[in-house]
């Protein structure tokens, strides 16, 4: 295993794109604890705080909080001029992937190469500007709401302090972006990618700590009740191992189709007739569908939420609290929703970015073809019916880890450190992880050295 890390500082080239890509990680990371202009910084201290001691409050509103702070690296909690993260860029990113499937023009200039992908990336980077001025402008309300009561994070709310919020979180994310589209270009690995790795592994010591000064004792089996000792400590991270090992395996498992050449004549020579695979994801959404899901069942109950506390009491108040109950997280009515709105947008998803009428049409036209079934029509229909049973096992997937960490809490009171047994952060570590091995072992392999594993090779590099 060593051999291939001193290896790769030995590539000039390589060793000065990870370099670079290190910086401005860190770059990023630092540029969490930069407040924005107006919060006071001591009561934002002490509230986060107050948070790790448990004093928090448990709302839907309090859990959306806390997935986008997931995906900004705490920068939220804290306030600071990174509080949005790259989330509004990711979100323009997905609508206008999701406008260029039915919207003619953009079809159109997708097509047209490299200039065309430019112009869609400046639309997007537009579109990022405008979510982040709106999302900032609800950042820098949800500061001062939360300040209320017997401290406060900002002293004087007035026009002044919200325009220049919204302009610093807007500032941030731009910032980010840029930092992303440096690493890509400059660096190793996709830059937004690793910017969100970096954030989520970012919380993980924290919330580690806080579950073993919290939950557990330098004893096997301590007597003292809710507490657990270090036999239960080794059974976690071997699950915890077992876990990440599954979906390494889930997110490189693909379905490999036979795909033959034409032979064609050209005088006395032949030529074609070759044969290789098209590969089909077993994971192909990735984790979308999850990241839907959360966001779409979030807002039912923060509606129901808002008119319980406004109602006042009575029948009405204990009738929509006893609905928002049914559809808080952990509850029945919630995990079926959950599950079946992961299944919903696997599919969705995967009909928006697999075409097989057009990856038939690629086939016919290159004279490729699948042994046994006739190009055109026939080839489209049975790439469609076997995409639909792959995706229906990584939906299966999708949703088992989606749904493992409130087993694990169900079995055994973890409190945060549960969401590292599953859900949106792990699939985005270990993808994204997955992806930076690769791309350092194919620059190893071009260079004829070793790569990280010895007689395998990760899916879709090649030798």
């Amino acid at each position: 295993m060593l051999a291939p890390l001193v290896n790769v500082f030995r590539i000039p080239e390589l060793r000065n794109k990870i370099l670079f890509t290190l910086a401005l990680l860190i770059v990023c990371r630092m540029g969490v604890y930069v407040p924005i202009p107006g919060v006071d910084t001591k009561e934002v201290a002490a509230s986060i705080e107050r948070a790790s001691r448990g004093d928090a409050g448990e709302g839907l509103g309090a859990k959306m909080i806390g997935l986008v702070d997931m995906f900004a690296g705490g920068a939220l909690s804290r306030c600071t001029v990174f509080a949005l993260g790259v989330m509004p860029y990711i979100s323009a990113s997905i609508i206008f992937q999701l406008l260029t499937t039915v919207i003619k023009p953009l079809e159109e200039l997708s097509k047209e190469g490299e200039a065309g992908r430019k112009k869609i990336a400046q639309y997007t980077r537009y579109a990022t500007v405008l979510l982040c001025m709106v999302q900032g402008f609800f950042v820098a309300k949800w500061i001062v709401g939360t300040g209320s009561g017997s401290f406060s994070f900002v002293k004087d709310p007035d026009f002044g302090y919200y325009l220049s919020a919204v302009f610093s979180v807007t500032a941030g994310t731009i910032f980010l972006m840029w930092i992303g589209e440096q690493i890509t270009e400059h660096g190793i690995g996709n830059g937004i990618s690793l910017i969100i790795m970096v954030n989520i592994i970012a919380r993980m010591p924290t919330a580690v700590r806080d579950l073993a000064l919290s939950k557990f004792k330098m004893h096997l089996w301590p007597d003292e009740p809710g507490k657990y000792g270090l036999i239960m400590a080794a059974l976690l991270v071997a699950v915890y191992l077992a876990i990440i090992v599954g979906v390494v395996i889930i997110q490189q498992a693909q379905r490999r189709i036979t795909v033959q050449q034409a032979k064609h004549t050209r005088g006395r020579r032949v030529y074609g007739g070759q044969r290789h695979y098209m590969p089909l994801r077993l994971n192909q959404a990735g984790v979308i569908p999850i990241i839907f899901a959360q966001s779409l069942l979030m807002f039912p109950g923060m509606i129901l939420e808002a008119v319980g506390s406004a109602a006042g009491a009575g029948t009405f108040q204990k009738v929509v609290m006893k609905v928002q109950g049914q559809l808080s997280s952990g509850s029945f009515i919630y995990m079926m929703l959950y599950m079946a709105m992961i299944f919903f947008f696997c599919f969705f998803w995967t009909a928006i970015v697999f075409n097989p009428i057009k990856m038939a049409d690629d086939m016919k036209q290159y004279g490729h073809f699948i042994p046994g079934i006739r190009p055109g029509n026939r080839t489209a229909d049975y790439l469609e019916k076997l995409m639909t049973r792959i995706t229906l096992a990584g939906a299966a997937f999708l949703v088992a880890i989606a749904i493992l960490p409130q087993v694990i809490s169900r079995i055994i009171d973890l409190g945060a450190a549960a969401s590292l047994y599953g859900g949106t952060g792990l699939l985005i570590v270990v993808g994204v992880a997955l992806d930076l091995v690769q791309k350092i072992e194919s620059h190893l392999l071009m260079r004829h050295y070793g790569g990280f594993l010895k007689g395998r090779k990760i899916r879709g590099s090649r030798r």
